[in-house]
């Protein structure tokens, strides 16, 4: 057994005080730097009252309206489709009024369609058939076609209900046109 004077006993106490005490004060400092801020408590979470339970609303069933069209604006007493085509050419020479040929036409036209078109009670197209088509120049038969369906609605034909009339397009090779139900005539 080895004999531990007192000052050696108390000099190692000291020295193991001051070991622990650096242990320790290294396990604090990393403890700080790992440690993070502790989190509040988390708050239960907040419980609303439900709403009173309503009755659903009772629900109205609306029933699609079908389109109307506009009432007419004009109106032909025409009692055959040949005095209603005379109504039409004048409405369609007032809707082109920039594409009409003025004066008679050359003796050399570009292209001449002979086509049938329906009207409903109302003045719209219903129809368009050719009865003779310019098929040589497909450009103008769609420029016919496009000018009578952009023209509607035609005076309502009260007297008749509906008509189908037949009119012949007389077609310059400038674009613009007579028809002949109101045509000027050729050199």
């Amino acid at each position: 057994m080895t004999l531990v004077r007192p000052a050696q006993a108390a000099a190692l106490q000291r020295a193991r005080l001051l070991n622990r005490l650096a242990v320790l004060g290294v396990v604090c400092a990393l403890g700080a730097c790992s440690m993070t801020k502790p989190t509040p408590p988390a708050q239960p979470p907040v419980v609303q009252a439900p709403a009173p339970v309503q009755p659903p609303a009772p629900v109205a069933i609306i029933e699609p309206v079908p389109a109307q069209e506009p009432a007419p604006a004009f109106f032909s007493k025409a009692a055959t489709p040949r005095d209603y085509r005379r109504d039409a050419a004048n409405h369609l020479y007032a809707r082109n009024a920039n594409r009409i040929y003025a004066g008679k036409l050359p003796p050399l036209l570009y292209a001449v369609g002979v086509l049938d078109v329906d009207i409903d009670p109302r003045g719209q197209v219903t129809d368009v058939r050719w009865l003779r088509a310019p098929r040589h120049a497909p450009e103008v038969m769609a420029d016919i076609e496009r000018s009578v369906r952009a023209a509607a609605p035609y005076p309502a034909p009260v007297r008749m209900g509906r008509v189908t009339y037949t009119e012949t397009w007389l077609w310059h090779k400038s674009g613009r046109f007579q028809l002949d139900t109101l045509t000027e005539g050729q050199m």
